[in-house]
């Protein structure tokens, strides 16, 4: 099991985000300005006090959220990359994304998961990938230990009713 920790400038970086989209519309802007001026503050100082991220043997399981608490478990079996995003935005925060393709995945649907603003999200990333390989490699080692036990049955009951 490893527990992810998150860098403190995802804060500012989720503020800064979060209100330049809200100002890029003529609506959004007189929000843009209460955000800027302490709500957005205050969310995201909450939000990230909420952050979690675990890598369990055959899972990850991800939680966020403030007032709608989000609790995400992806099973390593399912994971087919993840891809580590790094912009200029997010490298002046000395931040990146690691973005999770699942089995099945197509764009858009809500079960996609991107983490924002781990602390060595590389080292994270390769975890991932090791677990992920090595669950795989447990799972076909059992299927092959199981089929071969299931086949000296048959060959036990084969010789008993021969002899």
């Amino acid at each position: 099991m490893m527990q992810a920790t998150f860098n403190t400038l995802v804060r500012p970086y989720l503020v800064l985000r979060i209100g330049l989209t809200m100002a890029a519309t003529i609506v959004g802007l007189p929000l843009a300005i209460i955000w800027f001026c302490g709500v957005g503050q205050w969310w995201a100082r909450h939000y990230y006090a909420k952050l979690s991220c675990v890598l369990e043997d055959r899972a990850i399981r991800f939680k966020r959220g403030i007032f709608i608490e989000v609790e995400k478990t992806i099973p390593l079996e399912n994971i087919q990359d993840v891809t580590f995003i790094e912009g200029p935005i997010l490298r002046r925060f000395q931040l990146s994304i690691l973005k999770f393709e699942t089995a099945g995945h197509s764009e858009g649907q809500a079960h996609d998961m991107q983490l924002v603003g781990i602390i060595q999200a590389h080292e994270f990333r390769s975890r991932i990938l090791e677990a992920r390989d090595a669950l795989r490699a447990r799972t076909t080692t059992e299927s092959v230990t199981d089929v071969l036990l299931r086949i000296e049955v048959l060959l036990e009951r084969l010789a008993e009713r021969k002899g």
